[in-house]
């Protein structure tokens, strides 16, 4: 009991010291020009809530939702139910989409991150940066029927210049058309697999096998196509020339 009072006695004088030397955790920074920055701990409170939103933002705001859905249809007009495995069309669709919007994320580090960085712009200003290369190629992609049914049912009033277009309106519509897209090259790449199979079916059906599945039978027969054809190269290069690249 004697050391335990001693301890205490130590540990007293220190609080104050720790309550004067505590991170605060809201600071406003008023700067000359008038703007405001937050303190460092908001900042990270807000970076690590922006996280949570990011596979969000990846399917909705990038080249992702087109090119997933394209392969699964793929691998549906193909008859093969797990070949590839989800593993490999989500993996190969990750790289693929970072290689079609490298242009946009290098623009958003050279006009954002980078300022940011080096303490050239605010956080608020650094995030309307960053902003401005996907509002960009979202809009390349949108169509414009698509962009005037949400501002028709937001009652939007018109806009002088589409880079007003907020993005409560721009993202709807641009995944409206991605997935319009996506199903309108899912349906080219279904037609000749969907002939194999009539003609396989044609032919069981004229032979008198019709216990027999054609799924089995013209399923070699796709694959083979499909690989005499080089698909994926055809199918990759399509998804790429799709967004102008």
């Amino acid at each position: 009991m004697r050391w335990l009072g001693l301890i205490l006695l130590l540990l007293l004088p220190m609080t104050p010291v720790w309550a004067e030397t505590g991170i605060p955790a809201v600071t406003l920074v008023t700067e000359e020009d008038g703007t405001t920055n937050y303190s460092v701990t908001i900042q990270i409170l807000a970076l690590m809530t922006l996280l949570t939103f990011l596979p969000a933002m990846l399917m909705m705001m990038t080249s992702f939702a087109r090119i997933i859905i394209v392969f699964a249809i793929l691998r549906q007009a193909l008859g093969l139910q797990q070949t590839p495995s989800n593993q490999i069309i989500i993996g190969l669709s990750l790289f693929l989409t970072l290689f079609i919007m490298s242009p946009v994320l290098e623009e958003v580090n050279t006009s954002a991150v980078q300022p940011y960085i080096n303490e050239e712009l605010g956080p608020q200003e650094a995030f309307r940066a960053a902003g401005v290369p996907f509002h960009e190629f979202m809009l390349r992609q949108t169509r414009e029927s698509d962009l005037n049914l949400f501002m028709r049912i937001s009652e939007t009033p018109p806009v002088e210049n589409v880079e007003e277009i907020p993005f409560t309106i721009l993202i709807p519509a641009f995944v409206t058309s991605e997935l319009k897209t996506a199903f309108q090259i899912g349906f080219m790449l279904f037609i000749p697999f969907l002939v194999i199979d009539l003609v396989v079916a044609s032919v069981l059906m004229a032979m008198g096998m019709m216990m027999l599945s054609p799924i089995i039978i013209s399923l070699p027969f796709k694959i083979m196509l499909f690989v005499l054809v080089d698909g994926w190269a055809m199918v990759v290069g399509t998804l790429a020339a799709s967004f102008g690249i």
